[in-house]
């Protein structure tokens, strides 16, 4: 009878530290998603905005920069793609959305308007997004990451001088599978500075959040447009 007993107790006493473990894990998760949200929100309020993107997918080695202003609705765009198995192959591009007007960078330094159109969006339409939390596709893209993803909590580190929280997130996405990113949240804005992508071997850096940023815009834009300066 004696041993009965106490074998009931020990059966109970697991399935309890059972459930506690599984309602941590629960908390947990609930809490990564409560995080994001608060980057979510962060982000709806940001108006300007720099993006350095480096990516090595392959032989590939990619480079890109990405400056938006809303206020101004101004959006400049570089990249530079190479490839160590082609490197005839490189190419280089430097666009200047001002507005409706666009503008390619001449080999001198100068600005023209392109003989064919450039396309792609403007300043506006990835402000439009941000405004409304929707994922732009030049910060992190914090909803899908709430709806879809597996949130991790990690370490704390410094990127660009700035204190942000390292999240591990993986979710469906890359060609074999799933896809495993890393977002550094900061501690006292809730605004991502970083994000690696592992199958791209990708590493962004956001930067100059609501902070005027110098553009090199051509002549023919009025100087109250194209003012600005930089910060870090």
């Amino acid at each position: 009878m004696g041993n009965r007993y106490w074998f009931w107790v020990l059966v109970r006493l697991a399935v309890g530290v059972g459930i506690v473990a599984w309602a941590a894990s629960y908390l947990g998760a609930g809490s990564g998603e409560k995080e994001f949200q608060k980057t979510l929100d962060a982000m709806k309020q940001v108006h300007s905005f720099r993006v350095a993107l480096a990516a090595n997918p392959g032989t590939q080695h990619n480079q890109m920069l990405w400056e938006v202003d809303c206020n101004r609705d101004l959006f400049h765009y570089q990249w530079h793609v190479s490839d160590s198995s082609r490197p005839e192959m490189g190419m280089s591009q430097d666009e200047l959305h001002v507005a409706t007007q666009a503008f390619d960078r001449q080999s001198d330094g100068s600005w023209s308007k392109p003989k064919y159109a450039i396309g792609g969006r403007g300043a506006k339409w990835y402000c439009s997004n941000l405004a409304q939390g929707s994922d732009s596709y030049l910060l992190p893209p914090i909803a899908t990451m709430i709806k879809r993803g597996i949130l991790q909590k990690g370490d704390k580190k410094t990127v660009n001088g700035v204190r942000c929280r390292e999240w591990l997130v993986a979710m469906k996405g890359a060609p074999n599978g799933l896809e495993h990113d890393t977002v550094c949240i900061g501690l006292k804005d809730y605004l991502p500075y970083e994000m690696t992508v592992d199958w791209e071997q990708a590493r962004s850096s956001f930067s100059d959040y609501n902070s005027p940023i110098q553009f090199d815009a051509p002549e023919s834009v009025s100087p109250s447009t194209s003012a600005g300066t930089g910060s870090n």
